[in-house]
């Protein structure tokens, strides 16, 4: 089975960038391009038959940290991996807020876009080391937030902390496996429980993601 994928940038030479890159695998099938979240969202109406999307985050009309959330509520399924320029820190907390399945900077080159697709579609994160040890940076530092009465700070255990830090120096998976004396898939799985304790920051959030989408 391909994997059917669409990219989202509003930059056209940098479409065909990552075009080149993606054909390059027998595996994956490129569907359609969008140049920002609305034209995206129009044209998932009318297909949202895709297993993933490569989402640029500085767009006009919708951007894509917005994009992403409306994406994740409508079509669960559609993986996304934010390609971005910038590993600056709040985009990347807010992306991975939004429910992003990996983040990749732009100038990845076709292997490791390949194996970050077909690992993000497997249950694990596509992050790439300067994003990881951000990540790790915010984790240990979390963004003031306004109320301390809110803020409640992400935990992650040992294991994790292991995983995210031989991420940040670009070890792969099975890397990490061989390292830490784990099965890949235990990695895998560390990787998708920091993504989901990195999606709501505190209570506060926790409550207003929950009102957003009629929960409470």
């Amino acid at each position: 089975m391909k994997i059917k994928i669409a990219i989202v940038d509003d930059n056209t030479f940098l479409i065909s960038a990552v075009k080149e890159k993606l054909s390059f695998f027998e595996d994956l099938n490129y569907k359609f391009s969008a140049m920002h979240g609305s034209d995206l969202l129009a044209k998932l109406e009318d297909n949202h038959n895709l297993d993933l999307i490569l989402m640029d985050i500085e767009m006009p009309v919708l951007n894509g940290i917005e994009t992403t959330e409306i994406v994740k509520q409508k079509y669960p399924h559609i993986k996304i991996i934010m390609l971005t320029v910038f590993d600056n820190d709040e985009n990347i907390f807010n992306a991975i807020r939004a429910g992003a399945d990996g983040y990749l900077l732009k100038d990845v080159d076709a292997k490791t876009l390949h194996d970050g697709i077909v690992e993000t579609l497997n249950g694990g994160a596509a992050m790439n080391p300067s994003i990881a040890l951000k990540t790790l940076k915010l984790l240990r530092n979390p963004i003031d937030i306004e109320n301390p009465k809110d803020k409640e700070d992400i935990q992650l255990t040992n294991r994790e902390t292991e995983v995210l830090e031989h991420l940040s120096k670009g070890l792969n998976y099975k890397q990490i496996a061989d390292n830490l004396i784990l099965s890949p898939s235990t990695v895998r799985k560390h990787i998708e429980n920091i993504y989901k304790k990195l999606q709501v920051h505190n209570k506060l959030e926790a409550v207003q993601k929950a009102k957003r989408n009629n929960l409470i």
